[in-house]
């Protein structure tokens, strides 16, 4: 008897075929950590698709701070805002040995315009990342350092035998380039919520044992 897929599933399954097909257009390359994929301002036009590892999409400043965007891992791509051919808008690197498919943007375009169901799924892609950035630019303004780690917090916690815990081994300064902060402010908030028993670390990684204060 055949197996009835849910809309999701087909969807994922299509997404799936899709990348593999596109993935074959490109060469697969091998990075070690901390290398940088895309630099924010230059002109290359290639589609990263992640076969292995993890990265991290951030933006810098002349004086060396940093804004960590997202992070991504094996199945997800970048790159394909390059498709107006402009210059990058945020640079990407790699957070442990990482493999990907590099994409020419001459392929990407060519691709696209014979497979509309992939378009379509870029599309929905930019979508969910513009609503991202719509609450990140929201919360900057309107919520303080502590309301900001509060919900990256519980967006990050897996539930793990019963407890809720940060897959990621996430240093202060880690979470301070994600909210927007300094890691000194990081720690200040992090001392009352381990002496609170709210979160605990535990072998380097963040887990939260009570749901956190609505303001402090």
């Amino acid at each position: 008897m055949a197996t009835r897929r849910t809309p999701a599933a087909t969807a994922d399954l299509l997404q799936d075929q899709l990348l593999k097909a596109i993935a074959e257009r490109g060469g697969v390359r091998h990075y070690a950590a901390h290398t940088v994929l895309v630099t924010e301002g230059d002109r290359s036009d290639a589609l990263f698709i992640i076969l292995a590892g993890q990265v991290k999409v951030y933006g810098g400043h002349d004086d060396g701070r940093e804004v960590v965007y997202n992070t991504q891992g094996a199945g997800e791509y970048f790159g394909e805002l390059s498709l107006d051919k402009g210059v990058r808008s945020a640079s990407v690197m790699t957070l442990v040995p990482t493999s990907c498919a590099v994409v020419p943007g001459a392929e990407l375009r060519d691709f696209l315009a014979r497979h509309p169901d992939f378009a379509l799924n870029l599309v929905m892609k930019l979508i969910a990342r513009v609503r991202v950035a719509t609450h990140h630019v929201k919360s900057l303004a309107l919520d303080d350092v502590y309301g900001r780690i509060a919900h990256l917090l519980n967006k990050l916690v897996r539930d793990e035998n019963g407890v809720a815990v940060v897959p990621e081994r996430l240093t202060q300064q880690d979470i301070a380039e994600r909210v927007g902060s300094s890691r000194e402010m990081v720690s200040r908030v992090f001392k009352p919520l381990l002496e609170g028993g709210y979160i605990e670390m535990r072998g380097g990684r963040i887990a939260l044992l009570k749901k956190l204060p609505a303001g402090w």
